[in-house]
């Protein structure tokens, strides 16, 4: 597959036997009806997006089109398009598309406006990085030395960043390494997540607040933006910041000034904004959820992070760089069988997923043996049941000691194992119907229910 190919959408090139870059096909839009009949743009980059909001590389005047309407990715498999919850809809060949893989020379109609979008011979060069770390994160594929050798170019501005990913895949990681590597890694990095505190108490997370400026107020308190002065701050889930709060952040990000609740004195701050959310927040901004101008401030430069199912070959890296964190994991092994069944699970969690997986077998493996086979048998429970090995006679559920891992970690642990094993083999006795397995164990059939559901575990037999 190459330039000639307009079948694909990006591909890679390889010298001798290594992966030095990927190649991004040149394409057009041109609006072939409609008001802005004529227009034309020419654009090379692996993601095209049209609407009427300026920030958009095709933008349109038409009073039917959303201000993000929709996207166009390039791929190794073509040209993805995808409709950002049009008002109006996005149409191809007369039907109305959410998702599907564009045809060189398809025409797109969006509102009153037709495009036709054309595939060129020519394409663009991105470099790959020579890394395979960069910061606490790890990676040999292509699309993860892609992600470093954007961050590695990021690093060096002030540019506020918009991360984006699937929860699990270590959107934080990146707003680290983005601080490690920047002239302000000798200054504070600040983390707010801004789904985790109360409504209530948002603005004073954000802007600190004076004695006596609410009940409760006992002692004056400086925000996260004042805390991160001279450095970093990460807001983490920006997309759940209240939309009534939206503004005062804007103000901040415009004016690098805040001011305390209760407070009349301004404060400058000095710092770099890294934000992060699993949503697409130009589909927030359709819905009215998210302020446009707010929006426009946090992607400036935007980053995406690849899900761990895209990048499968990663997991024996991860593996091993995981291992080498959990207290004890330096001494523990997974052996080849397992990384296979790793490599073949989805992984709705992403890394996260991977490293409690990883943290449960080097925890509850008992004391003379590898956690191999307990990984294993955790995985195996995952992907239906698969290559589990029965337990060897006396096989008991036995905890080493760690006084380095906190006590309420380490016993819901043990409960987690506990109710993972017996569950497992409850329903492989009984063939999967939680009817019986249920009658037999003295509990409830939703009991069994919330617990497949809380440990993520597959059914090992038929469902009832």
């Amino acid at each position: 597959m190459g330039v000639d190919d307009l079948r694909t959408g990006t591909w890679v090139t390889y010298v001798a036997g290594r992966a030095t870059s990927v190649r991004v096909r040149r394409c057009r839009v041109e609006v072939v009806a409609g008001p802005d009949n004529g227009r034309i743009g020419d654009i090379e980059q692996s993601v095209i997006r049209v609407g009427a909001h300026r920030d958009n590389d095709l933008v349109l005047t038409d009073s039917r089109v959303s201000g993000h309407h929709f996207e166009v990715r390039l791929d190794e498999r073509g040209y993805r398009l995808r409709d950002l919850e049009s008002t109006n809809g996005t149409f191809v060949a007369g039907m109305r598309v959410c998702d599907v893989y564009l045809s060189p020379g398809t025409t797109i109609r969006a509102g009153s406006t037709q495009i036709r979008f054309e595939p060129l011979d020519s394409s663009i060069e991105v470099p790959l990085s020579t890394r395979e770390r960069f910061g606490d994160m790890v990676g040999q594929c292509v699309k993860m030395r892609e992600l470093f050798a954007r961050l590695e170019r990021l690093a060096r501005t002030d540019a506020t960043v918009l991360v984006t990913g699937e929860t699990g895949v270590g959107k934080e990681l990146v707003a680290e390494s983005l601080h490690e590597y920047s002239p302000r890694q000798s200054g504070p990095f600040e983390v707010l997540d801004c789904g985790a505190i109360p409504e209530n108490l948002i603005e004073s997370q954000l802007f600190g607040h004076e004695k006596g400026a609410f009940t409760g107020a006992t002692n004056a308190h400086p925000g996260v933006f004042e805390r991160a002065h001279k450095g970093t701050v990460f807001l983490d889930e920006i997309g759940e910041l209240p939309l009534g709060m939206q503004p005062k952040l804007l103000r901040v990000l415009e004016r690098r000034q805040v001011r305390r609740v209760g407070g009349t004195r301004t404060i400058d701050v000095d710092l770099r904004v890294v934000a992060a959310t699993n949503r697409d927040l130009s589909v927030e901004v359709n819905r009215g959820r998210f302020r446009e101008d707010l929006y426009y401030r946090l992607a400036v430069a935007r980053v995406q992070v690849p899900p761990l199912r895209e990048r499968r070959e990663d997991i024996p890296l991860l593996v091993e760089h995981i291992l080498t964190q959990i207290p004890g994991g330096a001494q523990a092994s997974i052996g080849e069988e397992t990384i296979r069944l790793m490599s073949r699970h989805d992984w709705p969690g992403n890394v996260r997923e991977l490293r409690n997986v990883i943290e449960r077998a080097v925890y509850l493996s008992e004391a003379p043996t590898s956690p191999g086979a307990l990984a294993q048998g955790s995985l195996s429970s995952a992907d239906g049941g698969e290559g589990r090995a029965d337990p060897a006679p006396g096989d008991a559920l036995v905890v080493p000691i760690d006084i380095g891992t906190p006590y309420k970690k380490a016993k819901q642990a043990l409960i987690n194992e506990f109710e993972r094993r017996y569950i497992t083999e409850l329903l492989a006795a009984h063939d999967g119907n939680i009817s019986r397995a249920a009658r037999a164990a003295g509990i409830d059939r939703m009991s069994i229910h919330k617990i497949l559901n809380r440990l993520e575990l597959e059914n090992p037999g038929r469902s009832s």
